[in-house]
């Protein structure tokens, strides 16, 4: 194995996926705080201190306590690179997780053991089912009251179908928390001890010996009766099956004390999988290829909003990016030079010269690059796997509350529009703008950033939950256009329409039967 090959083999590239207040960004601190990225997790209830989780910097983020965007940090840790991907919680952020995760090449699912598997854990969970990635499972907060864990590892085969793998189990929970037990390191880690003293080696029957304190805990009997049902009626342990997604092993933990994190951390890197291929329209890329190729999978104005700039995330799917190199843009055949590039710790970054496949890049964009777009020093202009796009269900007309700031407006509404959250329309009697989004906190974050990021405050007026339909060959006599079936135009040109409900869609498809729509969900 030549020395690029090893590179390659030594990227962790994940993202970490939960519900809202599940503790996900508590947790990617604490592993950044064990890579040596940071000397002192800022947790996001620390408020009254000015300190806040270094995954979350955007502003209405620090105002809310929650994640909105997806923030990409690197670290190294023993033998690896690791690319941690935090992703937004929140369900009206969901499109940019989904993205997210065509990014990486497994992902760690934070489960809140009093709570189990919520609404958003679950339909992340399906978008990682659907790629096959392998799911590594952290169930947090066990130094609180939660649920049985044996009802936990029901609940993950029950609502999620997937079988699970306890690698380690907890000795008691809440106040009666000791520890857990590790079956893949044959120990016992006991919670509230510090240093190598809280490790206790257990025999080859997988017990302790001696005279120990925890012997005589009836929590201990307890869990050596619980390991002993797990060995013996418990799902076999596999690696093949955790590597195509079907078996997640299970670590059980406390982030916000940090106890059980490093414990994942290095079990995790030794199952986590390296760069995986990727699909193209030429077939599979080996990330192991020497040739250069990547996509854009997220789009970020404002990172430093001194400097007004625009990052575009670019994930490494195979060969080496050399700073100063000179790539094709496959969606318009342009050349590029990859002059300006960075590397992240949220908010942080530094030039990066020299990255490898399974590598997440920054770009410096002054309106090149769009989400999807596929850069690569091949000649055959080969496209990557369409990422998913979400068809808006709320619309806002919005517009600027002070004409004078006309430009101001027109470069942020441009700019946000272009990272994909949100959509933008015109319409086409009055050419008034809308905004489209799948939830409600989209328009928010919208309407913040506005006013923090370009100075510009804007008037929200709500249209309402409407069904939009995109007409075929972009061909429409506009005087279709009604009050139950508004005709705008997108950012590209295109037609569309938004309908007022399911009836009069169909209303519309009756009267009309020359005007062929589609949504874009049904992947035209």
């Amino acid at each position: 194995m030549n020395s690029f090959q090893k590179e390659v083999q030594s990227r962790k590239t994940f993202a970490i996926i939960s519900h809202p207040d599940a503790g996900k960004t508590t947790i990617t601190e604490k592993l950044l705080l064990f890579g040596g990225a940071i000397r002192d997790a800022g947790t996001v209830k620390a408020r009254k201190t000015g300190k806040f989780a270094t995954s979350d910097w955007m502003e209405i983020e620090k105002q809310r306590g929650i994640s909105v965007t997806s923030s990409v940090m690197q670290f190294d840790y023993k033998d690896c690179k690791v690319n941690i991907v935090d992703t937004p919680g929140h369900q009206d952020f969901s499109e940019d997780t989904y993205r997210t995760l065509m990014a990486v090449d497994s992902a760690v699912m934070v489960v809140d053991a009093a709570k189990g598997i919520e609404d958003q854990t679950m339909k992340l969970f399906k978008v990682c089912r659907m790629r096959g990635i392998p799911i590594f499972t952290f169930i947090n907060k066990m130094d609180r009251q939660g649920k049985e864990p044996l009802e936990l590892l029901a609940e993950l085969e029950e609502v999620l179908g997937i079988e699970s793998y306890p690698m380690n189990w907890p000795i008691g929970m809440g106040k009666d928390f000791e520890g857990i037990y590790d079956r893949y390191n044959n120990r016992i880690e006991q919670f509230k001890v510090d240093g190598d003293d809280r490790y206790i080696p257990l025999n080859e029957d997988g017990e302790l010996e001696g005279s120990h304190p925890l012997m005589d805990s009836p929590l201990y009997e307890q869990t050596l009766d619980e390991i002993m049902l797990l060995n013996e009626a418990g799902n076999e342990y596999s690696v093949e099956r955790i590597a195509d997604g079907e078996l997640t092993p299970v670590f059980f933990g406390s982030a916000l004390t940090t106890f059980g994190v490093q414990t994942f951390l290095d079990a995790f890197l030794d199952f986590a999988p390296s760069p995986q291929p990727r699909q193209s329209s030429k077939g599979d890329i080996d990330p192991l290829s020497e040739e250069f190729s990547g996509f854009i999978f997220k789009i970020q104005a404002n990172m430093n909003p001194k400097h007004r700039d625009r990052i575009a995330f670019l994930r490494i799917c195979s060969g080496k990016f050399e700073r100063g190199m000179s790539v094709n843009l496959s969606r318009t055949g342009k050349s590029i030079n990859l002059s300006s590039s960075t590397q992240f710790m949220a908010d942080e970054r530094e030039t990066v010269n020299t990255a490898v496949s399974g590598d997440i890049i920054g770009l410096y964009d002054t309106g090149n690059y769009q989400i999807g777009d596929t850069l690569t020093v091949s000649r055959d202009m080969f496209q990557f796997e369409k990422l998913p796009q979400f068809t808006p269900e709320i619309f806002m007309k919005v517009s600027a509350k002070n004409v004078l700031k006309q430009k101001h407006f027109h470069k942020g509404i441009n700019q946000l529009v272009q990272e994909g959250a949100i959509q933008l329309f015109k319409t086409v009697t009055m050419e008034e703008y809308l905004l489209g989004a799948v939830g409600q906190l989209q328009f928010e974050v919208f309407e913040n950033r506005m006013k923090n990021e370009y100075n510009t405050d804007v008037i929200m007026e709500r249209v309402g939950n409407k069904m939009a339909r995109w007409v075929e060959g972009n061909e429409v006599d506009e005087k279709l256009n009604s009050s139950r079936s508004i005709l705008v135009k997108d950012r590209y040109d295109q037609y569309a329409f938004l309908f007022e409900n399911e009836f009069a869609l169909r209303w519309f498809q009756d009267k009309n039967p020359d005007v062929k729509l589609y949504n874009p969900m049904d992947g035209k």
